[in-house]
């Protein structure tokens, strides 16, 4: 009979076996009301002479899915789930934890506290911490490498991915797994079967470890050797290493003590803060404040791309994986017969790494259908325009599907920068427009910025905002202007390093000072690899102005020239360009700009501090809707450093009165940038943007 313990647990007598029922929806997350609630439950539970066996069972979707991670930063509230589980490990009789759908960081630590663990096929356990830059605090790092052994621990607590329950069978997590069925049947009877074998009450804190200290420190040195990405900027992978050699190194309790020093100083740390920011950010990102309750997405079966050339053909591929049909349009054949060769190489290539099944594969291709014929897109649920960004090019391509389109059928474009209210303005269902900004290559980057024009409909925007959850991407909203959010701040970093390279720095320095601060590549080193001669060159208009029309004009495009800011070589070798060099030189000397050395900081800050304060414009602007999605489109869309957190973070972490009093004095100097009112007023208030 279930008797409540509490709100969210309560306890079960099925003769001699207890069961702990946690019901906390929605992913019974370890809040203090569930803790205090399984403590009040044991001790009910083995204060009864008649229990032989104790059943964790959770309610609902999952097992503990984690922490209740809303409570970091704080002082928690008694019990601590430390004092819940060494109560679990003490227990005179044994104590089986029956899994489902996803035991994860302080799900698993409590798992692991039981000494027997049951689980259903299909379940995912792991302590992914790390990727909130942090380490499991509840005896993670010690109970899990008595377990599995210290080089397996490595790799699930530093990697911090999940592995199924099958796998975890075999490194020694569960022990045993169970097909579909009644789980707690199956967890009752595993109780009763380790009572009547007398099985040992396995007590994880009680096994040795199988490495010495010595082994385990070179295990961690192998591990670091073979990921030395995982620790570029992170502290968090390398805390984890120590907290782990501590287990092989300390009595049980002593590396408790130090598992919890180094879980603070995480906890404390900028970078784990900037993690926990950007995973808040992204749970935000897609809350649009304003809508009424009942707007719901239309279903998107069906969809049709205009323009097969780079952005058409990985849109394309983004939609076929994602399950939706395509029809792919394009007037040329040359170019459709090159998009669908890119297409079908693409999932040969996903098949040969392992990511893609060949049937998964050959389904996605047969949902593509290619046509050179615009009347082909009559009956697609969604119509995605990526043709040249020209704004007439796009005009006419509107007024020709306004009326080829089904009634209700989603129109958008793929502009990144151009006014969709004008594009919006030649149809006869402006309602129906959103603008849907994808990434290159659109089939592998996270952004995906959603576009809303003055008559865009609600039900319109909330079918682009699932559809972006649908292809897996990060959907920022956006109002319109000028390179919506991402490519609008980042444009600041763009034009500050353009100065930069005539007063006296090179693009190599320039360069270097982004990648170790954490962008995947520089400012310049970008700007080869996309093509000189496509951001934002005017051929026509070009008169060797600037250092760009002088490499462009002298034919250096960047990579696929050979040369551009950078020479490339055959062997893949990478040096500064002797015509980059020339090209800076000659603009210096007709121009006459002031010549200084500036150290890495100052560099650091003066490509920086604009970003930051054209942020600020934006959100000013009502562009954004929160300083949290400006972090989170430059994360995912130009690959700021996570640990970093996005402008907005770094600005309220290095302080948002420098940032003023940095920019005030570039203005005073003749720099054309304009203050954002928003950032001056919040420096003079001594407020932050996102750490508040």
């Amino acid at each position: 009979m279930s008797s409540p313990i509490n709100a969210v647990v309560s306890l079960d007598r099925r003769q001699d076996v207890a069961v702990i029922v946690i019901d906390s929806p929605p992913v019974n997350a370890l809040s203090q009301p569930v803790r205090e609630g399984v403590v009040l439950a044991l001790e009910q539970a083995l204060g009864d002479p008649n229990v032989r066996a104790v059943v964790l069972h959770c309610a609902g979707r999952t097992f503990c899915a984690g922490a209740d991670i809303s409570e970091f930063g704080g002082e928690l509230a008694a019990p601590d789930l430390n004092q819940v589980l060494a109560m679990m490990e003490a227990a005179s009789v044994p104590i089986v934890a029956a899994l489902h759908g996803t035991a994860l960081g302080g799900g698993l630590e409590l798992a692991l506290a039981c000494h027997y663990r049951i689980a259903r096929r299909g379940a995912k356990v792991g302590l992914p911490e790390v990727n909130l830059g942090l380490l499991p605090g509840a005896g993670g790092t010690q109970r899990t490498p008595r377990l599995v052994g210290v080089a397996t621990a490595i790799e699930l607590i530093a990697g911090g991915a999940p592995v199924d329950a099958d796998r975890a069978v075999e490194m020694g997590l569960i022990d045993r797994v169970v097909e579909d069925g009644d789980l707690l049947e199956a967890a009752i009877d595993y109780a009763r079967t380790l009572v009547r074998e007398g099985a040992p009450l396995r007590r994880a804190r009680d096994l040795p470890v199988d490495l010495s200290p010595q082994e385990a420190e070179a295990a961690a040195q192998d591990y670091r050797a073979r990921n030395p990405k995982l620790f570029n900027g992170f502290k968090a992978p390398g805390h984890i290493l120590l907290a782990i050699k501590a287990s092989a190194d300390r009595p049980f309790d002593d590396g408790l003590e130090r598992e919890r020093e180094l879980f603070n100083a995480l906890m404390a740390s900028d970078e784990s803060a900037a993690q926990r920011h950007i995973f808040f950010a992204e749970r935000a990102v897609s809350k649009i404040p304003g809508l009424a309750a009942d707007v719901r997405p239309l279903d998107v079966q069906k969809a049709a791309v205009i323009g097969a050339g780079t952005m058409g053909t990985g849109i394309t591929i983004a939609l076929l994986s994602a399950g939706i049909a395509v029809t792919l349009v394009d007037r040329s054949a040359e170019a459709l017969d090159k998009a669908v060769a890119r297409i079908d190489r693409t999932y040969k290539d996903l098949v040969k790494k392992g990511r893609l099944t060949d049937q998964k594969a050959q389904t996605c291709l047969d949902a593509l259908t290619p046509s050179s014929d615009l009347k082909a897109v009559g009956q697609a649920d969604l119509i995605i325009e990526a043709v040249f960004e020209r704004l007439d090019l796009k005009q006419a391509i509107f007024k020709e599907i306004d009326a080829i389109a089904r009634p209700g059928a989603v129109l958008a474009s793929n502009t990144s920068f151009l006014d969709l209210d004008a594009i919006a303005s030649v149809v006869s269902r402006p309602q129906d427009v959103v603008g849907l900004h994808f990434f290159a290559p659109a089939n592998i980057m996270r952004l995906l910025e959603v576009v809303r024009g003055a008559k865009t409909s609600d039900t319109v925007l909330v079918t682009a905002m699932a559809l972006g959850r649908r292809l897996k991407k990060v959907a920022v909203l956006s109002g319109g202007c000028d390179g919506f959010i991402a490519n609008r701040v980042m444009a600041r970093r763009g034009e500050a390093a353009d100065r930069l390279i005539l007063e006296g720095a090179w693009p190599w320095d320039v360069d270097r000072v982004l990648e170790v601060y954490g962008f995947p590549m520089g400012s310049f080193a970008m700007m080869d690899l996309v093509g000189l001669d496509v951001i934002g060159w005017d051929r026509e208009g070009s008169a060797g102005r600037t250092v760009q029309e002088i490499l462009c004009e002298a034919g250096h495009w960047g990579q696929k020239r050979g040369a551009g800011y950078y020479q490339y070589g055959p062997q893949g070798q990478v040096e500064p360009s002797k015509a980059a060099v020339e090209a800076i030189e000659t603009i210096r000397a007709r121009v006459s700009a002031p010549q200084r050395h500036r150290s890495d900081a100052e560099l650091l800050n003066e490509l920086l501090d604009p970003v930051v304060n054209e942020s600020a414009r934006l959100l000013d602007e009502g562009i954004a809707l929160r300083a949290s999605d400006i972090d989170m489109a430059l994360v995912a869309g130009y690959g700021w450093p996570v640990y970093h957190g996005g402008p907005m973070f770094w600005g309220d972490t290095v302080g948002l009165q420098g940032v003023v009093d940095r920019l005030r004095a570039r203005i005073a100097a003749g720099e054309a940038i304009v203050l954002s009112p928003l950032l001056e007023r919040y420096a003079a208030e001594g407020r932050r943007f996102v750490r508040d």
